[in-house]
């Protein structure tokens, strides 16, 4: 190959930093304006003409946002030393190395990533994918060569995919060798570029409002637009006072207080077991859970139903706090279903568990969570969660909602447990809070779940 005289515009710090860094998955972001996609654009060029016959793969939601900022900007900035095929959407160097580009809106478009390889793989704004979308492009990423296999991120706090993108790499809570996740934050006042252009930029990210304000200029990952449950509070502050917080200190459990479990269950995903105490006031305190999730110590994804209800029926015969007792149970409705072969619920009742059919009325569920989380004018919830029940605390501030059904979930994300607090709400519902006495509806928990005729012909 011939000399190639080109002049890359000189990068930033930080996407120096991002350009330099060789770990095998790396994020790139955290706040708007950062320069994320010039990096990506900026480093599949240089490993292109560094490594000959590499092939690089940059993925965004839609054609148009792939067009925008990255083909017609490469197309400008490589010139003659690389030439890009409409009809395949790839664009190849005079050395053999190739950048494919692809998008994504949805779960039914990894069909057409089924059978690509590529050496390293760029996911640009990766909030906007599901984790599954996510896990199927990471599977491209093979080949037997001796070229560099990585994966590079640019995201944002907020959209359907912070969940997955701050478990990964800002908690580190991820599977596999920690050592092979890097975030790099880079913030707006990092582009010197867009300060010297926009200086104003700056002062419209300062006047938004205050959640966005927080993730969009300081790329602050623990808020974010779009949440489902905003009012939901983790502050160890008030674990002890028990104000203007939801999650608190475990604590003995009194044993004249009724237990609820609520359970959800998917054939293809995670389960959610949640035991339920009810104190004298009405108050609900998640005292108990059993999650199944990727990453999680019980694997629960690897569980078959007779495994989750035989543990359940452990838990509950040995933990002191649940043994002996006349535990009430609500579940998701599907359980009863047998079109697919036998019903779940038969598993439950060969392992002595038993259930009620949840109410399954997604949006008065949901109304009736937002009213357990609501705290009252002396600063109390409806309801608590103990410390211990991780992957609840972790899960529901990480729902948003649906793009589709602008009052429900997005049930793309990880709400198991979610779906779990709503068949319990539902099941023992309350008013909108305007006092700070109890406003519970019903006295006896056995009257709730037989006040619909649909529960009758279940018993314990």
């Amino acid at each position: 190959m011939g000399k190639i005289d080109m002049v890359f515009p000189s990068p930033s710090p930080r996407q120096r930093l991002f350009l330099s860094d060789r770990h095998r998955y790396v994020a790139f972001g955290g706040a708007r304006g950062g320069g994320k996609s010039f990096a990506v654009r900026l480093k599949a060029s240089l490993m292109c003409l560094y490594y000959p016959g590499i092939r690089i793969m940059i993925v965004r939601r839609t054609y148009p946002e792939l067009r925008q900022n990255h083909i017609i900007p490469l197309k400008d900035l490589l010139k003659s030393s690389a030439t890009y095929k409409e009809t395949t959407r790839d664009m190849t160097f005079e050395n053999g190395s190739v950048i494919s580009f692809r998008y994504c809106r949805n779960v039914s478009d990894m069909d057409k990533f089924q059978g690509m390889e590529c050496d390293v793989l760029f996911i640009d704004e990766a909030t906007q994918f599901t984790e599954e979308m996510y896990d199927r492009m990471k599977a491209c990423v093979r080949g037997v060569n001796t070229f560099p296999k990585r994966i590079y991120l640019t995201c944002n706090p907020g959209g359907r995919g912070h969940g997955w993108v701050k478990r990964l790499f800002i908690d580190r809570g991820a599977g596999g060798s920690q050592d092979d996740y890097f975030f790099i934050k880079s913030l707006v006042t990092d582009n010197k570029a867009l300060m010297k252009s926009d200086p104003s930029y700056i002062k419209k990210l300062e006047a938004l409002p205050s959640k966005l304000r927080r993730a969009w200029l300081d790329g602050d990952w623990n808020i974010f637009e779009g949440q489902f449950f905003e009012e939901f509070k983790n502050d160890p502050a008030h674990y002890k006072d028990r104000r203007y917080t939801h999650v608190i200190d475990p604590f003995e459990v009194p044993p004249d207080w009724q237990i609820y479990r609520s359970f959800d269950f998917g054939y293809s995903k995670p389960f959610s077991c949640d035991w339920w105490a009810i104190d004298y006031e009405g108050r609900a305190y998640l005292i108990l859970q059993l999650y199944g999730c990727t990453g999680t110590p019980n694997e629960g994804l690897k569980w078959d139903p007779d495994r989750i209800f035989s543990e359940i029926h452990k838990i509950e015969t040995e933990h002191r706090w649940l043994r002996g007792k006349n535990i009430l149970g609500v579940a998701d409705p599907s359980i009863w279903d047998s079109s697919r072969g036998d019903a779940i619920i038969e598993a439950a009742d060969r392992n002595f568990v038993h259930f009620y059919p949840g109410d399954n009325k997604r949006l008065p569920g949901w109304m009736q969570c937002h009213y357990r989380l609501s705290f009252d004018s002396e600063g109390y919830p409806s309801v608590y969660f103990f410390s211990t029940c991780k992957d609840a605390i972790r899960t529901l501030p990480l729902l948003c909602y649906s793009e589709r059904t602008p009052e429900d979930l997005d049930t793309d994300a990880e709400d198991h447990f979610a779906d779990s607090f709503r068949y319990f709400c539902m099941c023992r519902p309350i008013r909108p809070k305007v006092k700070t006495e109890s406003t519970a509806d019903f006295d006896d928990p056995l009257d709730i779940l037989k006040n619909n005729t649909r529960y009758e012909k279940y018993s314990y």
